[in-house]
């Protein structure tokens, strides 16, 4: 094969797709993560089909990997969503959140079984609070009973076009006198002992999955189940439905991974890069030497 005045054999061109293949692999695990509800995460336990909801919705998506973003943002314009963080957020951290929602934000906290939700529930100065006990329903579920089906909604903007919710390993909410949106059915109870079975001292009736409050001029949405924003349920009945009434009243959804787990190494890159004009100017100034040390090489080649 000729290229110019240049013949460029096959070993060259196996060479080079070895390379390409390489570098495209390289990039792909880079520009991915495998953390459980990462928005970078398009497996099952993923949370990338949530920035599609955002896409669909025309709802602009910012990711923080620091408490900061919330001063930064649109509070009137922005939701942001904290899903089961990995590590506690600082009294610090936590007055920004708590700033951000008092002038206007909507702040979405969904968790199950770690601690971290209700210690910065607590230092928001909002009311409910997770329980942290299994929920289980053997009559309205998907699959098992650790999957219930929450049946009852009330009317609300947030509940748009929600009939139920499909739930995978829930615990359940404490209102403390936040409004209820979504009930799991009244045939659903607390495995107090995690023993998937009804036993004699717990009781069948009606739990709270999802509550809204007023915090200043914002509002503070408590959903006792990270999972139904994950990939796998997120096309269930109607958490999809749920996921954009939350996301489409916005212009922005700020999902916050300040306390995830893990972050795409290239995400990373490019927050840090963004965020540095000591980093753009270094890295200005390499791929200006780049590009003209390949302008050099070329020129003494022809």
């Amino acid at each position: 094969m000729r290229i110019g005045s240049r013949e460029i054999g096959y070993p060259h061109l196996l060479v080079a797709g070895l390379l390409f293949a390489m570098l495209l692999s390289v990039g792909i695990g880079a520009s991915t993560s495998a953390s459980t509800y990462g928005a970078f995460n398009p497996a099952w336990d993923g949370g990338s089909g949530v920035r599609d909801v955002a896409t669909d919705t025309r709802t602009d998506v910012a990711l923080a990997y620091n408490t900061t973003a919330y001063s930064e943002a649109n509070e009137s314009r922005t939701v942001a969503f904290v899903i089961s963080p990995a590590t506690g957020y600082s009294d610090a951290e936590a007055t920004r959140i708590e700033a951000f929602v008092r002038d206007g934000g909507t702040l979405v906290v969904a968790d199950d079984f770690r601690p971290h939700s209700n210690e910065l529930l607590t230092r928001l100065g909002a009311s409910a609070r997770l329980e942290q006990t299994p929920l289980r329903d053997d009559r309205h579920q998907y699959k098992t009973g650790a999957f219930p089906i929450a049946t009852q909604t009330n009317e609300s903007p947030l509940t748009r076009d929600v009939d139920q919710l499909t739930l995978n390993h829930p615990t359940t909410v404490s209102p403390n006198g936040s409004t209820v949106l979504v009930r799991s059915s009244n045939f659903s109870y607390q495995d107090l002992d995690d023993d998937a079975e009804l036993d004699e001292s717990e009781t069948l009736q009606s739990h709270p999955i999802v509550t809204t409050e007023r915090l200043g001029a914002g509002t503070v949405v408590v959903v006792s189940d990270p999972s139904v924003f994950i990939n796998a349920m997120l096309d269930q009945p109607d958490n999809r439905a749920f996921a954009e009434a939350l996301v489409g009243t916005h212009d922005t959804l700020l999902l916050d991974f300040s306390h995830g787990e893990e972050r795409p190494p290239l995400q990373v890159a490019l927050h840090s890069l963004r965020d540095s004009p000591v980093l753009q100017l270094l890295f200005g100034g390499g791929v200006l030497g780049a590009f003209v040390v390949v302008a050099r090489r070329a020129s003494a080649e022809s």
